[in-house]
C-alpha cells in the first residue's frame, strides 16, 4: 500500500521555498526544510537525516539578527540548558512568557502573554502563539495560529491554519505505544512514538476539537466544535 499524496509535504504546504538552511532565508524568513521524499512526518524520527532537532541545530550556525532580551520585559524566562533560544528581531514577545532551547522563533511571530515554546518549536515569520498555548517539537509555518489555550505537540501547522480556543493536537497515545495511521480500514505504522498532527495550509478547527495522534489533514480541512478527528484524510474534508 502507497501513502496518499497528502502524506507528503508538496501536497500539504504549496508554495514551500526549496530551502537551504545555510543559504539565505526565503521572503518569509527561515523555514525549515520539508522533504517530498519521504512522508511529512519522518521530520520527527530520531536520528534521521536533516530531522527538525537536526534543522534546530543548523541555525545555530547562521548569522541571525536576535532580539535584544534587554528589551523585554524582565517576567519573560528562558532555559537553555539543553540548547539557545533563538529569537529573530522583529518578533513580539509579550510578558509571562517562557522558552526552552533549543528553539527559533522567526522575526514577525507573536508569542502571546502565558505562552510556553518548549524545546525543538520552530515558530515562523508571522505565525502566532497565544495565551496558554503550548508548542513543543513542532513547526508553525507563516501565518499558522494557536491563539488561545492550545496544545501543540509534535505537530506541523500549514500556512493560515487557525486553531480554536482550546484546541489540543494529542501526540501520546494512553498506553505509550507507537502510533499507527488510520487510512480508511486500514492502519499504518508511522515508526513514531509522538507524533500530534499535521495539518495542511488553510484548515481550520473549531473550539475544543481534538485531534487523536497521528492525524493528518489536508489542505483546506474543516472540524467543527468539540469534535474529535483520527486518522488521515484528504484536502476539503470536514468533520463534525
Amino acid at each position: 500500500m502507497e501513502w496518499p499524496n497528502h502524506a507528503f509535504a508538496n501536497s500539504l504546504f504549496h508554495n514551500l521555498p526549496p530551502s537551504n538552511l545555510i543559504e539565505e532565508p526565503s521572503s518569509e524568513g527561515y523555514i525549515p526544510t520539508l522533504s517530498n521524499e519521504d512522508p511529512v512526518w519522518h521530520i520527527f524520527v530520531e536520528g534521521k537525516e536533516r530531522n527538525l532537532k537536526h534543522q534546530i541545530n543548523a541555525l545555530r550556525s547562521i548569522k541571525l539578527e536576535l532580539i535584544d532580551r534587554k528589551t523585554l520585559s524582565d517576567t519573560i524566562t528562558f532555559d537553555e540548558s539543553k540548547g539557545p533560544v533563538m529569537i529573530e528581531l522583529g518578533a513580539i514577545i509579550e510578558p509571562s512568557t517562557h522558552f526552552i532551547g533549543p528553539c527559533f522563533v522567526g522575526k514577525g511571530a507573536t508569542i502571546r502573554h502565558g505562552a510556553y515554546i518548549r524545546e525543538n518549536a520552530w515558530i515562523c515569520s508571522s505565525a502566532l502563539v497565544g495565551h496558554c498555548s503550548e508548542v513543543k517539537h513542532s513547526i508553525l509555518l507563516p501565518g499558522a495560529k494557536a491563539p488561545h489555550f492550545n496544545y501543540v505537540g509534535d505537530s506541523i501547522l500549514g500556512k493560515a491554519v487557525n486553531l480554536g480556543a482550546g484546541v489540543k493536537l494529542s501526540n501520546l497515545r494512553n498506553d505509550g505505544a507507537e502510533v499507527f495511521l488510520r487510512i480508511g480500514d486500514a492502519h499504518r505504522s508511522s515508526g513514531l512514538r509522538k507524533f500530534g498532527a499535521i495539518l495542511g495550509d488553510g484548515c481550520q478547527l473549531g473550539c475544543n476539537a481534538v485531534t487523536n495522534p497521528g492525524t493528518i489533514l489536508g489542505c483546506n480541512s474543516t472540524v467543527w466544535p468539540n469534535v474529535t478527528v483520527t486518522g488521515v484524510h484528504g484536502e476539503n474534508s470536514n468533520h463534525r
